[in-house]
């Protein structure tokens, strides 16, 4: 058996809003998710992640042999839980020069995509689908306590804000949509690349008694466990005596191939709790490059302690970051849009490759 690598970094405490920024690390995100509901009460759900990585240092096989030193790509979607879902990957991300320069969190990219933190911990999201102010009702999160989590074969940096309440507009269809729900938001960052054992399945909940919960699995043959609580009036609780039960059998996604158990049991003594996780829909696989994952949003119904709970949230499984079944998905990727859409997607993505080739060619 081949021995897993060790990346591991010394720890500095998180500051806010200092690390809210962009950092010199290998790799990096600042990842939004939500459910929503129109006036008329109907359900929406939507993602939105900004990516940063260091080709050279990823080892991401569509990746590593880019000649830039940094890259940013993005992936987002919205959809109403039954039929409607639009999705969209941009491969390479064109910054504004000024993004990650001012004292709040702020990143335009791409003309159309805004990350822009207006006030401390406030929020406004923008991207071809959504149009949404945040407000964070809650301190963040900081993983294990500190936000420096060891996940055995490397560390990495981990905040959340649990509890944003969210108001705006999203797009269906050709029609924008008054919202209103809460949204979830991480920020992550580790100077390790990608390995054999970056495989997980995440969820983020946000229960009806006020509480918010996260937990996860990590690892494949290196496994590590967490759940952490975010209370209503903010208090926080850590544990990794999690126990997730699969409670149906793995299915098979149409485009990759690659199987997905979406419900769950999930156990957390230390918390009393006993929740079950069911997807609200199911065709939501994501698969860029290498990676394979499957994105959506969950109900939750269970107990803490003798209190019965119920909620929505996000769920994310990643399979694998280095996948060698690279050119079956993005063929039938292809095959599923219209010529003209393919067209219209290959022009950018050239104008975006002589763009990050040229700026490389002037610094040299």
């Amino acid at each position: 058996m081949k021995k897993e690598k060790i990346y591991k970094e010394n720890f500095k405490a998180i500051k806010f809003p200092k690390d809210e920024q962009k950092h010199n690390h290998t790799i990096e995100w600042w990842y939004f998710n939500g459910n929503l509901k129109n006036k008329s009460g109907k359900n929406f759900s939507y993602m939105n992640c900004l990516f940063s990585a260091k080709p050279k240092r990823i080892g991401l096989p569509f990746l590593k042999n880019i000649p830039i030193e940094n890259l940013f790509f993005s992936h987002y979607f919205v959809g109403d839980n039954k039929k409607y879902l639009k999705k969209r990957i941009n491969p390479f991300c064109i910054m504004d020069e000024n993004s990650f320069t001012k004292p709040l969190l702020w990143a335009n990219y791409d003309n159309s995509c805004l990350i822009e933190e207006t006030e401390p911990f406030k929020y406004r999201v923008v991207n071809d689908f959504v149009d949404l102010s945040l407000v964070s009702e809650k301190k963040p999160l900081l993983l294990n306590k500190n936000g420096f989590f060891d996940l055995k074969n490397k560390t990495t940096y981990y905040y959340t804000l649990s509890r944003l309440k969210t108001k705006g507009m999203i797009r269906i269809k050709d029609k924008w949509e008054e919202v209103e729900g809460l949204s979830w938001m991480d920020h992550q960052w580790a100077q390790a690349p990608a390995t054999d054992n970056d495989k997980w399945t995440w969820f983020s909940m946000h229960l009806n008694n006020g509480e918010d919960l996260i937990c996860f699995i990590y690892g494949d043959t290196i496994k590590t466990s967490y759940a952490g609580i975010c209370g209503k009036g903010g208090e926080t609780r850590h544990t990794e005596n999690v126990i997730f039960t699969p409670s149906e059998s793995p299915s098979g996604n149409k485009n990759s191939g690659a199987k997905y158990c979406l419900e769950y049991n999930i156990d957390i003594p230390d918390f009393d709790a006993r929740l079950k996780i069911t997807p609200l829909r199911r065709d939501q696989e994501i698969t860029f490059g290498s990676i394979e994952y499957w994105e959506g949003g969950i109900k939750i119904k269970g107990n803490i302690g003798k209190e019965k709970v119920e909620g929505l949230g996000f769920e994310e499984i990643v399979k694998t970051t280095k996948s060698k079944k690279i050119i079956a998905p993005i063929w039938k990727l292809l095959r599923s849009r219209s010529i003209m859409e393919n067209i219209k997607n290959f022009s950018a993505f050239s104008v975006k490759t002589v763009y990050f080739l040229s700026k490389e060619i002037i610094k040299k």
